[in-house]
């Protein structure tokens, strides 16, 4: 890391540490960027990312995307290009907490920046859903001016999303950036994908077809199943079920909710088989991760 690249992550992690008060991911005042914090190691476990670039000032994240490991460090930034699950391990601790940013990647801004830098991406283009780049003292700039403005709503409001724009453009000139292009491709096999995905995190809790899914994605079966997994690293099905776990979980967590409700809202019809699958899932009984969540230790 050069000179001028460290004194940029010591500002970041300056900005962010006065800003970012929880752990995990929370809000700012800009919508589609989030503060992350971790003062503790926070071990692997299952997420769900929205399309967004990550990137930190201090500490580790290290993602496992089916058999593929993807670290996370100062020097580096993510790529999300869909929505995606997976597992993730934050390391921080009270001294060596991590700070970071994510920003959402919206489609609208990917077309109109490609419109105006005049490339594309071919159709036929496969890229995964989850890539690491070298971060770059542009991006790295970038991200301390965002950081500054965050500190003001107003700043955030007027100033934000002109440096949010800038970020993504800076991606999309990186090595990384066939990715984000893919999901900017009205016709691409990434931007089909990312349809498909959003589909499976709204409906969820309804039956979902595979061969019906290829069909709306305007795939054959054979091809379909290709891309989805160059993109997720997983089958439809095993993403399918990942997403109504982590719903369940979710549920669960909510007040009054039982182990059976969590398993009706999130699309099981079997509740011993909901309790098997989560249990391999996430280590524990839905009624043990129940109490666990509700005694404020997740």
């Amino acid at each position: 890391m050069t000179p001028a690249a460290s004194l940029l992550r010591d500002r970041l992690a300056a900005l962010l540490a006065a800003q970012a008060t929880s752990d995990g991911f929370s809000p700012t005042p800009l919508p589609g960027v989030r503060y992350a914090r971790a003062m503790r190691h926070f071990p692997l476990a299952p997420v769900l990312y929205e399309p967004s670039i990550v990137l930190l000032a201090t500490g580790k994240k290290r993602a496992v995307c089916g058999e593929t490991v993807h670290e996370l460090d100062p020097g580096h930034y993510w790529v999300v290009a869909a929505p995606l699950a997976f597992a993730c391990e934050s390391l921080g601790s009270p001294e060596a907490p991590l700070y970071g940013l994510s920003v959402r990647v919206e489609p609208a801004v990917l077309g109109e920046l490609l419109l105006e830098m005049d490339e594309d991406t071919p159709a036929s283009v496969d890229v995964a859903g989850m890539c690491a780049s070298p971060m770059t003292e542009e991006i790295a700039d970038a991200a301390v001016r965002l950081a500054a403005c965050l500190a003001s709503p107003l700043d955030a409001r007027l100033l934000g999303p002109g440096i949010v724009r800038e970020i993504v453009y800076r991606a999309l000139r990186g090595d990384q950036g066939a990715a984000l292009r893919g999901l900017a491709a009205h016709n691409g096999r990434l931007r089909a994908i990312a349809r498909v995905l959003r589909r499976i995190h709204a409906e969820y809790a309804t039956p979902l077809d595979v061969e019906k899914l290829a069909r709306e994605a305007h795939m054959g079966l054979s091809t379909f199943h290709h891309a989805f997994r160059a993109v997720t690293a997983s089958t439809p099905l095993k993403y399918l079920k990942t997403v109504r776990l982590h719903k369940a979980r979710a549920f669960l967590a909510e007040p009054g909710r039982t182990a059976g409700d969590a398993a009706r809202l999130a699309g099981y019809a079997s509740a011993s088989q909901f309790s098997r699958e989560y249990k391999r899932h996430f280590g524990a009984s839905p009624s043990e991760e129940a109490a666990r969540l509700k005694g404020g230790e997740g």
